[in-house]
């Protein structure tokens, strides 16, 4: 049984997140059934497979047993208003798939360890020519993606139509910097 196919996005970038990244996890944010978990499961990344929807993880769980691969799953409500549900320095990478909730943006940034890689593509305003989603808090604003991680190591971005069916979406690769200091006080003489 072949899980369903990973995100186009992924599938070109997953060399970022198969190698030279901090220790940890990687996150699957809103995952659902795992999709792209499971498939970077199968390529032997420790993968977190988060939802708030039991049925969807109990099922993603479910495939990596028929697939003979380990994948944790996390069930987690990330829109509990005035919380941070993600671990600090938690994830050595974060792949976002078709899932925007504005507040979640400042603890992805905090989740993913320096050095560590962000994939994230979802909707843009544009998508309501196409159809579903239609509600803007699950759309981006022009440039707004970008605008979030704009202190970050760009690898890749677009925002525009992709075929295939049609569809408006944004996308963004990007690396988390390594916190750099300046140089170091001299001591006064007394």
């Amino acid at each position: 049984m072949e899980p369903e196919a990973p995100s186009p996005l992924l599938i070109q970038f997953s060399d970022l997140l198969l190698r030279d990244l901090p220790p940890g996890p990687i996150l699957d944010l809103a995952g659902g059934a795992g999709r792209n978990a499971l498939w970077l499961a199968q390529k032997g990344a420790r993968v977190v497979c988060c939802d708030r929807s039991r049925e969807a993880l109990s099922c993603a769980q479910k495939k990596a047993q028929t697939l003979g691969i380990s994948m944790e799953t996390w069930e987690v409500d990330l829109e509990v208003p005035g919380t941070n549900p993600l671990p600090e320095d938690g994830f050595s990478g974060v792949i976002v798939f078709r899932y925007l909730y504005r507040p979640l943006i400042p603890c992805i940034k905090k989740a993913i360890k320096p050095g560590g890689i962000l994939i994230y593509e979802t909707f843009t305003v544009e998508q309501r020519r196409f159809g579903k989603p239609r509600n803007p808090d699950h759309l981006l604003e022009p440039g707004e993606l970008l605008g979030w991680f704009s202190h970050w190591i760009v690898i890749h971005y677009f925002e525009g139509i992709l075929p295939d069916p049609p569809r408006a979406m944004a996308q963004l690769v990007s690396r988390k910097p390594h916190v750099a200091f300046g140089p170091l006080p001299v001591p006064k003489d007394e």
